[in-house]
């Protein structure tokens, strides 16, 4: 009955972890919105710039953004207009310079003029073609609504998110789009359709016209234009084909497989406590009827031995009243020799206490040499005292937003070094290395376990506030080099605390990677 409840339990495990549609995190909406920009045409009267007309655009690398061609067209037309790039948060406008301009599929690339720390957005490599989706941007009926002026478009202002659903595709007669029911407005135009993940599903473009009545539809340039106008142009995008899953999903489904292995060991455990029990009864059915066998063979030895030494006795006493001296020694002698080896098999005979040391030593003689007898170990993939790792994706139990390596190669030293360069934190028993880029607006944990083979790699993407106190923290400490001992690395760990205390709950990306000892992979492993 208690296998078939475990069966049972591992089933119902099993189960909760099949795959299944996942929601996606809020935050990941608004990570990429902070990669949105405004892009303004900008006219000059004397000193004086103003605007003249803006739509909305958003980061492909870090000094490059995307936007429609008929957002720029009026400055493609006339050179004496300028181009100008508000971000989100932060910093001011910055002049942009046109790279290229696509009238067919209404795409236009951008250049910065000053580096304004955008975070570029990630492409679907394998969009939807059914679900929710969001579209981000700058539409000028929320300005004239705020009653916002022309200084205040060139203000970094937070875009404005709206969401519906996918409606297929639909190419027009000139390129491919994506239609949906996302509410977009004139300024809007160049901005990204996202799905749940923050990923790209399509630049918007255009909407039907509509006079009330009529339900409301949306066009966006599909990725399939979008991606080989990107690299046509010198741009290699963050592309990610990988389904859209939540961290809340994958931590149940973590609970789930941890419980999982538990229930598995538990049995296991008790299956082998089991063949224990009975290799042990039978070892010590065969060590009493060993032993009882002995005890049997002793007392029949010495019962002999008393009759060999009661004979040799009357022989001795006969040769005595015969006066044969000689024979009568001889019979002496025996007799009392016989006596006392019949106390010696007596007394060395094995007593039933005997039986449980003898069970102990046939079960040790029975146990792998390698391993001490009822013990259970599990299976070592990496060993603590450094080595090479090859480190490979696990898909399964990752959340991928970006675009990550799949194969990593590590080179790991007992005192928490990666590669010769990066000395990693300890703290807790656990090796962490928490990093904050100065041009980019996110935070990654990176935590190695050699014993186990593992690294996990978690990104937080962060709006400006928060970058600029996790960058205040980190500025706080110094992180030693490679090779500055446990006690450097104990002081790391303790140091970081200071920013992963502060950051949100959840990540936004979590990177599991499978690590074995070895050579590092070769492409396509």
């Amino acid at each position: 009955m208690r296998r078939l409840f475990s069966l049972f339990a591992l089933l119902f495990i099993a189960m909760a972890l099949a795959p299944r549609p996942a929601m996606a995190d809020p935050a990941d909406v608004e990570a990429a919105a902070r990669g949105v920009v405004r892009v303004i045409i900008i006219g000059r009267d004397g000193e004086e710039i103003f605007p003249i007309s803006h739509g909305t655009g958003f980061a492909v690398s870090a000094n490059r953004v995307v936007t429609n061609a008929h957002v720029v067209a009026e400055a493609v037309e006339d050179d004496r207009l300028a181009i100008g790039v508000v971000p989100s948060e932060g910093s001011e406008a910055v002049y942009a310079r046109l790279v290229a301009v696509s009238p067919r599929n209404d795409l236009a690339l951008l250049q910065l003029t000053e580096p304004l720390g955008l975070t570029p957005l990630t492409i679907a490599g394998n969009p939807e073609t059914t679900g929710e989706v969001t579209a981000v941007g700058y539409p000028m009926n929320v300005d004239r609504a705020q009653g916002l002026g022309q200084s205040d478009i060139f203000r970094a202002q937070p875009p404005v998110t709206a969401t519906g659903f996918l409606s297929g595709r639909r190419p027009s007669r000139d390129f491919d789009t994506v239609l949906h029911t996302a509410p977009i407005a004139a300024g809007n135009s160049g901005g990204p359709l996202l799905d749940d993940c923050g990923r790209v599903l399509g630049v918007n473009s255009f909407g039907t016209a509509s006079d009330g009545a009529d339900a409301e539809f949306f066009f966006a340039v599909s990725t399939r234009e979008l991606l080989p106008f990107l690299r046509a142009n010198g741009i290699t995008p963050r592309v990610n084909a990988l389904p859209c899953r939540s961290i809340a999903d994958l931590d149940a489904e973590e609970l789930a497989r941890q419980q999982m292995v538990a229930e598995a060991q538990r049995q296991q455990d008790e299956d082998e406590a089991e063949a224990l029990a009975v290799q042990t009864e039978d070892a010590r059915r065969t060590q009493t009827f060993a032993v009882m066998d002995e005890r049997a063979n002793g007392m029949a030895l010495s019962f002999l031995l008393l009759l060999v030494a009661l004979g040799a006795g009357l022989f001795a006493a006969f040769q005595h009243v015969e006066e044969q001296h000689r024979l009568r020694a001889i019979g002496g002698a025996v007799s009392g020799l016989a006596l006392v080896l019949a106390l010696v098999a007596w007394i060395t005979r094995p007593g039933f206490a005997e039986i449980d040391e003898r069970v102990e030593e046939q079960l040790h003689a029975d146990a792998p040499t390698d391993q001490p007898s009822g013990a259970i170990t599990a299976p070592v993939v990496g060993a603590s005292t450094g080595g090479s790792y090859a480190c490979v994706l696990d898909t399964d139990r990752s959340r991928v937003v970006s675009a990550p390596e799949t194969d990593l190669a590590v080179e790991w030293t007992a005192d928490g070094c990666v590669n010769g360069r990066t000395q990693y934190g300890l703290a807790d028993g656990r090796w962490t290395r928490v990093f904050v880029p100065s041009s980019e607006s996110a935070v990654s944990i990176n935590r190695f376990d050699p014993e186990g083979g593992e690294m996990v790699m978690e990104r937080y993407l962060l709006d400006l506030d928060a970058m600029n106190a996790a960058r205040s923290a980190r500025a706080g400490f110094e992180a030693p080099a490679c090779g500055a001992g446990e006690e450097a690395a104990r002081a790391l760990g303790a140091s970081q605390a200071a920013i992963t205390q502060a950051l949100p709950a959840r990540p936004n990306e979590r990177l599991v990677y499978r690590c074995s000892a070895g050579a590092a992979p070769t492409a396509g492993e």
